[in-house]
Formats: C-alpha cells, structure tokens, sequence
C-alpha cells in the first residue's frame, strides 16, 4: 500500500453545534481567551481563534446546524471532548480563575496529549461540552515534525 501523500501537522479546527452562540462566545473569548476570528452570520458560523487553531460555533438554528439534526443536550453531545494546550500550567490558579467565572469544574488528571503525558484539567462549557485544558509533557515534548518525517 502506498503511503499517504501527505501527513497530518495539528488540530485544524473543531466544530460544535450551540444552541446559544452568544453564551458559548463569551465563555471561550471572555474565560478560555479566544478571539473572534470570522462571523459569517448567513449560515450561522461563528469562527474563534485558539492558537494556532480555530474552534467553530455553528448555531444549531442557523443553515448549517439544521443539517445536523436535534440540538445537543441531555439525550446527546455533539463530540466527546475538545482538548486545548494551555501554558502556563499552574493548576490551583487555572481551577481558582475558572471557579471565579462560574465555570463547572471537572476531574483533574494526567493525560496523554501530543506531546505525551501530562496534567489534565476537564471543564465545561455553557452547554455541557468537555473541554480538556492540557498542561506540558512530563518529559521532553516528542518530536512530531521527526516522527512524521518518514511516514
């Protein structure tokens, strides 16, 4: 079989199906630090910057969210988590910042990540979601770009 042509770099963009845009915008600009990236308000498409990656807000009552059928909610998540590297990883200062903001507070732990394991803190957004906040490697971070360069 042939390799693929190409190989995977990052996390490009996550999308969520959101029943209040509004609520979710402000808690992952105001509490996590997104910043708005695009609002391409035809199809209901909210785009928010996180790094080197985006984070898609589609409003479930706008175009596209229809096609995704039911709004997520106690019968249904629309993922199971999203994942955000955080650095500084200070974890009584992160759960005291979030506590402050009213935010859901979940299972702290070590995780692996792709940088390998390390600590792990689970939150919630407005809606429900599990969000991973992920500190640094235990260990010195993989080389990602070395062990791709030969698949």
């Amino acid at each position: 079989m042939d390799a693929a042509p190409f190989r995977l770099l990052q996390l490009d963009h996550v999308v969520l199906r959101v029943r209040d845009p509004a609520a979710m915008a402000a808690f992952y600009c105001d509490v996590l630090g997104c910043k708005v990236e695009r609002r391409v308000d035809a199809i209901g498409l909210l785009q928010l910057r996180a790094g080197n990656s985006l984070i898609d807000l589609v409003d479930v009552a706008g175009k596209i969210g229809r096609m995704g059928g039911a709004a997520p909610g106690v019968e249904g998540r629309n993922m199971d988590h999203l994942c955000l590297r955080a650095d500084p990883f200070d974890r009584d200062a992160i759960v005291d910042y979030l506590q402050a903001r009213g935010v859901q507070v979940g299972e702290f732990g070590r995780r692996y990540g792709a940088e390998g394991e390390g600590p792990s803190q689970y939150l919630f957004d407005p809606e429900g979601n599990l969000v991973e906040l992920k500190g640094p490697p235990d260990e010195v971070p993989i080389d990602t770009a070395a062990s791709n360069a030969g698949t």
